[in-house]
């Protein structure tokens, strides 16, 4: 029964590789980051080896990139563009070498050629006579694509040598790349560079390639006729004097002390570099032992790649901005200096609240540290106080409000006998533009009115333009002035119209999460909704302001229910309610209490293929479940889509809960 298990969950993470690879090399939109997909190879390897009945043709032991594109000429390497294993730690690098000991039977002195490992494209460049005959991509190591045309547009790369030392026939690799600051210039097209790079080499009209500021550093050979080298080092001496580009960064070192220190030390200023790197390669300099070592299935032994961690980077601060949010928090953001970070270039990192500035002293102009992890925003984790400028001074935390300037509190937690955290403005209402335009964010979303076409940035167009102030405003919208809005046509006026309309008819459940009052969340409106029944209790409710009978529902506590007396103490709240309530039909809670999920829980992670969230929840709670929004104990099912939490799945597990697909879901609904 075991071996099923590791069967399927091997089988599975082939196939999420393989889909990985094809976004990656054929369609160069990874989904990934860079440090979560040698996650995934690692996780496979180290299956293989655990057991050894595990064995599958697309496995990242046998083969190496995707299939070339349909789209080109295909190009028969003469000598296979294998990938490089990963190291990841000290052992990992230890394992290395005693490998190659191994394979030799005896241990020598070892040189290694260091090379930064660019995050770019591999190319290869065969010459014959002195000329560039065919610039081909390294495709699936074997067989690539003939992009001749294309990397004849970069300049960095000889279309003529006219050194004489040339060999007449020679295949020279490398990595075509663009530097930081010529993506920021192209930024908006792509999402990192890596993909700029690789979407224009894949232009069917070299024109198109040609605008973009690609670069090409040389670092190795493939086929070589009449190889007299001896080292690495002396091949990528002669590169330079042929016409190439090498990396100015490339060491000589003689143990595994030596490389470790230097990975440590070259991490450091990785950030400062004008292209992105995601480790460094080392590579046996003697000619002689690589040719001995020779390959694996799928790299070489005589080479690895010692990974950075991708998790986190060095940037500057260059301002701090205050964030108003839908309760009227107010959140500190550091803008910062655009920095690669797994793969997703950021410019933004949360700085949490006042108390966490404070802690960490963080200042306009400092070198900090920002890290990002899975979902989770980037944010500071350090600063280095060591490069900070003299003339810097203390970030001091605003107490009025940025948007409104009513006065900001912190307010005092009876439980913890604290001041919060978070400085909040008090005027948490429609008086702050703000706070009213996150809210009115909140009232259009998915798991509220769900009302298409107005997305978030028509949300803030409309308010600018007077059309919206408050969310009864948008059932009176002139569909006649929005028509004549750029970028606003019949067809798109017809359809938010149309989606506006049917937002009218709306559960008592929704109706009230849409109000976004604080502390009260979709799984607390259900049970007040559950509680109440219809519009016309709430309505009587807020006005009687009677909700200490809501201590009686489990699950409402006096947090949410001192919220519901905060928000229902302003009249304008009030107001909006009783308006929207003649506005909109709103349902009354009818309970299903015999449905075929009678008893069961469900939360859900991942997008959903072919169906909202919002709607998968609806459909569990029709036939009698419950939706949880966290991971615990009282959770039956927890239904995984693409891009799931890691996290959210590993605690599943940890617990014992049923890890099920949107199809099995189904299953259960017949």
């Amino acid at each position: 029964m075991k071996n099923k298990t590791v069967l399927k969950n091997y089988q599975l993470k082939i196939k999420k590789l393989n889909y990985h690879n094809k976004l990656y090399f054929e369609k160069s939109n990874p989904a990934i980051s860079d440090s979560d997909y040698d996650k995934l190879k690692k996780e496979i390897l180290e299956l293989e080896k655990n057991y050894k009945f595990l064995n599958h043709n697309k496995s990242p032991s046998k083969k190496v990139g995707f299939k070339p594109s349909k789209l080109f000429e295909k190009y028969e390497h003469k000598v296979k563009m294998l990938s490089l294993s990963n190291a990841f730690d000290t052992n990992d690098l230890k394992n290395f070498e005693k490998k190659i000991f191994n394979y030799l039977d005896k241990k020598i002195k070892l040189d290694y050629s260091v090379e930064p490992k660019i995050d770019g494209i591999s190319a290869s460049l065969t010459y014959i006579n002195k000329k560039l005959t065919v610039g081909a991509s390294r495709g699936d190591g074997k067989i690539g694509e003939v992009i001749t045309e294309n990397i004849k547009t970069i300049p960095d790369i000889p279309i003529k040598i006219e050194n004489d030392n040339f060999p007449n026939e020679i295949e020279i690799r490398g990595e075509i790349f663009i530097r930081k600051k010529d993506f920021l210039k192209i930024k908006d097209n792509f999402a990192n560079p890596r993909n700029a790079a690789s979407g224009s080499l894949r232009q069917k009209d070299p024109k198109e390639t040609k605008k973009i500021p690609l670069n090409f550093i040389a670092y190795t050979f493939g086929s070589f006729q009449n190889n007299n080298f001896k080292l690495q080092s002396d091949f990528l001496r002669d590169l330079k004097k042929w016409g190439f580009k090498t990396n100015k960064d490339n060491k000589i070192l003689t143990n595994i002390n030596e490389l470790i220190d230097f990975h440590k030390e070259f991490e450091k200023k990785r950030f400062e570099l004008d292209y992105d790197v995601d480790g460094l390669v080392y590579k046996v300099n003697d000619l002689n032992l690589q040719n001995r070592l020779g390959y694996t299935s799928n790299s070489p032994r005589w080479a690895i790649a010692h990974k950075f961690s991708a998790d986190s980077a060095n940037t500057k601060v260059i301002k701090i901005e205050i964030q108003v949010g839908r309760t009227g928090a107010l959140t500190p953001v550091a803008k910062v200096e655009p920095v690669n970070i797994g793969g997703v270039v950021v410019s933004n990192a949360t700085l949490h609240n006042e108390d966490e500035i404070d802690r960490k002293d963080i200042r306009i102009g400092d070198l900090v540290k920002i890290e990002r992890a899975g979902d989770v925003i980037p944010h500071v984790i350090e600063v280095d106080k060591t490069k900070r400028s003299k003339s810097s001074k203390k970030f001091k935390f605003p107490t009025i409000c940025p948007s409104c300037g009513s006065n900001t509190i912190k307010e005092f937690n009876t439980v913890t006998k604290k001041y919060d955290a978070v400085r909040r403005c008090t005027n948490d209402s429609f008086g702050c533009e703000k706070i009213a335009i996150e809210k009115l964010k909140h009232f259009i979303s998915k798991e509220a009115l769900n009302i298409d076409g107005l997305g978030k940035k028509v949300v803030e167009k409309f308010w600018d333009l007077n059309f919206i102030k408050k969310p009864q405003d948008i059932f009176s919208l002139d569909y006649n002035i929005i028509t004549n809005l750029d970028g606003w046509g019949t067809q798109s006026v017809n359809n938010l119209k149309n989606s506006i309309e049917n937002s009218k008819t709306v559960s008592l459940q929704r109706f009230i999460y849409s109000l976004g009052i604080r502390h009260v969340g979709i799984e607390n409106a259900k049970l007040i909704s559950d509680n109440i029944k219809n519009i016309s209790n709430f309505i009587d409710l807020i006005k009687s302001k009677q909700f200490d009978s809501f201590l009686n529902i489990d699950g409402i506590g006096e947090t949410q229910i001192k919220s519901l007396k905060n928000f229902f103490s302003n009249k304008s709240n009030i107001s909006i309610v009783i308006e929207l309530s003649s506005l909109l039909k709103i349902q009354s809670q009818i309970l299903n209490g015999n449905g075929i999920l009678k008893g069961k829980s469900f939360m859900f992670t991942g997008k959903l293929d072919g169906i909202s969230r919002a709607e998968a929840k609806s459909l569990v709670e029709k036939n009698s479940g419950s939706t949880l929004s966290n991971v615990s104990k009282n959770l039956d099912y927890l239904v995984v889509g693409e891009k799931a939490t890691n996290k959210k799945v590993e605690q599943a597990k940890t617990l014992g809960i049923d890890i099920i697909s949107l199809e099995e879901l189904k299953k259960l609904l017949n």
